[in-house]
């Protein structure tokens, strides 16, 4: 129990004793003096106190603690991206835990040796009528750390008339390796003085020097083929014998010395031929210059690999999706049509085109749709056709995009499983995904209501679905069943990963017989990076180029202009203006614009025969895809972004040498390299890849599979501010 205030206390005891002293008659001279009750001490409203402006010194450290004497109440705001601050609000003394993720703020070109933010406390101080309230800016300051090195070039270039060698030949002193003779006579008079020089010259015959010797040697039955004066004392003489010249002169006391006119060698390597780099193959389709995601796979040295006729092999892709426009003239005569295998499985309710199940995959739909066609836009990154198109429409383009398979024999077939809504149901994915493997399926004609066994033709060896959500294992277990079957039956099952923007697994990517791939998009540097929508989790296999989220994360690395503006980083391929009914060209992004991407690369593999089976197929593209990130597989990228130039084979189309950075998210940097090779990085804390290498298939990034390259790892951070990675040679 509380004791009452001190005052109520002395109340209480003063009237005890008078009580007690009235009882007793005490004498009142002995009674303590009355005591003076006080009235309660009323505390004031605390005096407002205004926070400031102030700087925070991070340093090299990690984090800090604030502890700044406040009374009132504060919160943070405006917070950069790159600190975060717990907690966020509080009362009384301004304390938080302040931690700064330098990579987030670090510049493309790593060049800022500190960074500087700036974060806002609101707060209030008093109360009632003397209540203040106020803003704090407060600046937080953070150095960086520290990678250094060195970029070597061993000089390249290319051409048809440049040999190198591949042995180093030393020159020798023997006598075997002379042609002749080289004498020198003492100046002692007789033959050898200025005027016998002039006498000797006189006469026609050459110096003395080589006068004398001729003689000597053949007094000694030695043949001299020829004599060359060198000075009034010395000469070169061409003999038969060179040792035994050099014995018979070396004991004339009159000569100075004698010695083999030895030969000497050109010190550069003996010459082996070399092949000279192929031209890169560039379509001249209107569009084309806008797919950057070709380039970035090495496409133009794939392309003109292809100029040499060995991808022959017929391939068919399923294409599971909404459909495709067989109308639209950049797919024409890559698709297999109706009555070839083509497949609509929708319901009537949901379809879209009036029917049922039936053979004519169109995606349908009316003036009044508004989306295109998604699954025209996946087929068309994997098929669309090179070169001048069929007269379509006024002023649709005569020649458009093209696709990843050029004119290998490769064909698309579409099978129609997405509705003009854009949804697909888990019964239809899975009779899809069996029907395109070859496995005979049941569906119920529509006009008879009896039910059809239906085989398809045309067995795919590759199936991409760009489509999945986020269901549970047990929910996705109709579709992973029937994943399994299809990988049995042989066929390479590509799906997208997802765009979550998390880590949630999404199915049928995540089938454990399936190839979830994830999204990559352009950094500015010399590597790509993850897209922010594409869902990272452990059963990401591979990355391909996606694109951006022009809404969130907006970027125009790929250099492209439209109608005079920079070109998003988005993926452009066919499309449809369901508004005007006519074929158009669509620019998207998603991990359904990576996975055709791997499917592509797939038939191509097959196509070529580099590969003969699913098995050998997706190892391949694992063992030649361009590790990103963390080394070796993860969550993020997979085992890396496919490397199609490497994957096939491709002749190189350039020789340029350059450095790559990373860290282990992924995050991409470009440090300047100046004349002589040195580059310095100022980064935030983390593991680094530092790669030099050279880039061989002209898509701009160093040191891929199969290039020239030489890797170090180095580990940053307060414990190790700066890291010296030395020379990279790449070899």
């Amino acid at each position: 129990m509380a004791r009452p205030p001190r005052a109520s206390r002395i109340v209480l005891m003063s009237s005890s004793l008078l009580l007690a002293c009235t009882l007793a008659a005490c004498n009142p001279s002995t009674v303590d003096p009355p005591v003076v009750v006080q009235p309660p001490v009323v505390t004031p409203d605390p005096i407002a106190t205004p926070l400031a402006d102030q700087t925070i010194k991070l340093g090299q450290a990690l984090s800090i603690q604030t502890n700044q004497p406040f009374v009132g109440e504060w919160s943070v705001s405006n917070l950069p991206a790159w600190l975060q601050v717990s907690p966020a609000s509080g009362t009384g003394p301004v304390a938080f835990k302040l931690t700064a993720d330098r990579g987030l703020a670090t510049p493309l070109q790593a060049s800022a040796a500190a960074l500087s933010g700036q974060l806002k406390i609101v707060w209030t101080s008093g109360t009632g009528t003397g209540a203040v309230k106020g803003t704090a800016t407060w600046t937080v300051q953070a150095d960086q750390y520290l990678l250094k090195g060195r970029l070597l070039d061993g000089a390249s270039a290319g051409g048809q008339d440049v040999r190198l060698g591949n042995k180093i030949k030393v020159a020798s002193a023997s006598a075997n390796e002379a042609r002749g003779i080289i004498v020198k006579y003492r100046e002692a008079g007789g033959a050898f003085t200025a005027q016998a020089e002039i006498a000797t010259q006189a006469t026609g015959k050459g110096s003395a020097a080589a006068q004398q010797a001729g003689d000597t040697l053949r007094a000694a039955n030695l043949n001299v083929v020829s004599s060359q004066a060198l000075s009034g004392r010395s000469a070169a003489l061409e003999v038969g014998d060179v040792d035994a010249a050099l014995r018979i002169l070396r004991a004339d006391p009159r000569v100075e010395y004698a010695v083999p006119n030895a030969l000497l060698h050109a010190q550069s390597l003996p010459h082996v031929s070399t092949q000279a780099l192929a031209q890169p193959l560039e379509p001249t389709d209107q569009y084309a210059g806008l797919q950057w995601p070709f380039r970035l796979l090495g496409y133009p040295a794939v392309w003109r690999d292809m100029e040499g006729g060995a991808y022959s092999k017929a391939v068919t892709v399923a294409v599971l999706d909404s459909g495709v426009r067989y109308d639209h003239p950049d797919l024409a005569e890559t698709l297999w049509k109706p009555g070839e295998g083509a497949l609509d499985l929708l319901l009537e309710a949901t379809n879209g085109d009036g029917d049922g199940p039936d053979t004519d995959p169109t995606d349908a739909g009316d003036a009044t749709r508004t989306t295109g066609s998604h699954g025209t836009h996946v087929t068309g990154i994997i098929a669309a056709r090179w070169g001048q198109n069929a007269p379509s429409c006024t002023g649709c383009s005569p020649t458009g995009v093209v696709g990843a398979v050029k004119r290998a024999n490769v064909k698309v077939l579409p099978i129609r499983v997405i509705d003009a809504a854009g949804n697909a149901t888990i019964a239809d994915v899975a009779q899809a995904v069996r029907y395109a493997a070859g496995l005979p399926i049941t569906v119920t004609d529509p006009v008879t209501q009896k039910n059809m066994v239906l085989t398809n033709p045309h067995r795919a060896a590759v199936i991409n679905l760009s489509l999945g959500a986020a269901v549970s294992a047990a929910t996705a277990q109709p579709m992973c069943e029937a994943v399994q079957e299809a990988s049995a039956a042989g066929a390479l099952v590509i799906v997208a990963a997802g765009n979550g923007y998390d880590t949630q697994l999404y199915y049928p990517a995540a089938c454990a017989s399936a190839v979830a791939v994830g999204s990559v998009t352009l950094s500015g540097g010399s590597a790509p990076k993850h897209a922010i929508y594409s869902n990272a989790y452990a059963a990401v296999q591979l990355s391909a180029p996606g694109g951006t989220d022009p809404n969130r994360d907006p970027s125009f690395f790929n250099g492209g202009l439209f109608n005079g503006q920079p070109f998003p980083d988005v993926v452009l391929s066919t499309g449809w203006d369901y508004a005007k009914g006519q074929p158009n060209y669509e620019a998207e992004a998603g991990t359904s614009q990576a996975a055709p991407q791997v499917a592509a690369l797939a038939a191509l593999l097959l196509s070529k025969g580099v590969t003969t089976d699913a098995a050998s197929t997706l190892a391949r593209m694992v063992a030649t895809a361009t590790d990103l990130g963390a080394t070796g597989r993860d969550p993020l990228f997979g085992s890396g972004m496919i490397n199609a130039a490497a994957a096939l084979g491709a002749p190189a189309v350039s020789d340029t040498l350059g450095l790559r950075l990373q860290d282990s998210r992924g995050l991409v940097f470009q440090p300047a390299v100046d004349a002589v090779g040195r580059f310095s990085a100022y980064l935030g804390n983390g593991t680094y890849t530092v790669t030099g290498g050279r880039d061989r298939n002209g898509n701009g990034i160093y040191g891929e599979t199969d290039e020239p390259r030489i890797q170090k790892t180095a580990v940053l951070g307060p414990n190790t501010p700066q890291v010296d990675v030395g020379d990279l040679l790449p070899k």
